[in-house]
């Protein structure tokens, strides 16, 4: 994992994300981290003026850009003493909306992951907030796996993952080669954890109900130790397991169970954003 891409609004949240990519880049084989701003003026800021009669002018606009750049700047002083030694950091002032910033920029430089915080980076000049729904729109159309970090998880070495997912449902090839390329050599343990509003195991332990599945042959060689949980909250449920078991990440899988389409709706990824205590990785 070459790139990483950290979308940053200047708010706490964002910072926090963007310290975690550095923290992780001793972890990992990154050589590159983007710290990218996205900083849109539609046309009709500059050709009729707002409610208070005042017209943005191009000085206006030129100087905000400049102070923008000022700012990615001292945050790449702050993180090139946190990074690990080798890796670059990068800036990047995009003059587009916050969505086609993130992924023409992973186009254009072959980014591997974003990593961006659960709430903020709104493209509002004003700075306003509006928790998660940025979030939801990258994850959903980010070519590459996102990574999105609560606001107050400082970070810690990945050492145990909940992977979410319905144990029959897995059909797909698992991307695990994301995975190696995220944890580096790092051996990592997999809790594998199948969570459920009815019970219909038959009785079977977690192991022998992933046995019968694709599940249990993609993940063979990792040695994942399997749960199986009935909650009526799938998400609560998963948050739970992984807070419980100080779990230091949770990966989503992608296009299966329910639980991705959950964190992409609107409402569950605003309980994300306020009440996970762990990073989420979604998969692609």
């Amino acid at each position: 994992m070459k790139t990483y891409l950290v979308p940053v609004d200047f708010s706490e949240a964002a910072f926090n994300a963007a310290d975690f990519a550095a923290q992780l880049s001793h972890q990992s084989d990154v050589t590159t981290i983007i710290l990218m701003n996205a900083y849109y003026i539609s046309p009709y800021e500059t050709m009729f003026p707002d409610p208070n009669m005042m017209m943005l002018r191009q000085e206006e606009i030129e100087e905000e850009a400049v102070d923008r750049i000022n700012q990615l700047e001292k945050l790449k002083r702050k993180l090139t003493k946190e990074v690990k030694e080798g890796v670059q950091i990068q800036v990047r002032l995009n003059r587009s909306h916050l969505l086609r910033a993130v992924v023409d920029v992973v186009v254009q430089d072959k980014a591997d992951m974003v990593i961006i915080g659960s709430i903020g980076n709104s493209t509002v000049r004003e700075g306003s907030i509006n928790i998660g729904s940025h979030v939801i729109k990258i994850s959903k159309a980010s070519p590459v796996p996102v990574i999105v970090v609560p606001p107050d998880y400082r970070y810690q070495p990945i050492d145990e993952a909940v992977i979410a997912c319905d144990f029959k449902k897995v059909k797909e090839t698992i991307p695990m080669e994301v995975l190696h390329k995220l944890l580096g050599k790092q051996a990592i343990k997999l809790l594998v954890v199948n969570i459920d509003a009815t019970d219909n195991t038959g009785g079977k332990d977690a192991e022998q109900q992933a046995e019968e599945t694709a599940l249990h042959v993609m993940l063979k060689g990792f040695h994942p130790r399997y749960y199986y949980i009935n909650t009526p909250n799938i998400i609560s449920g998963i948050l739970d397991f992984a807070n419980e078991h100080k779990a230091q990440m949770v990966i989503a899988l992608p296009h299966t169970y329910s639980f991705l389409q959950s964190i992409l709706h609107n409402s569950i990824s605003q309980q994300l954003a306020k009440n996970s205590t762990v990073p989420v990785l979604l998969l692609k």
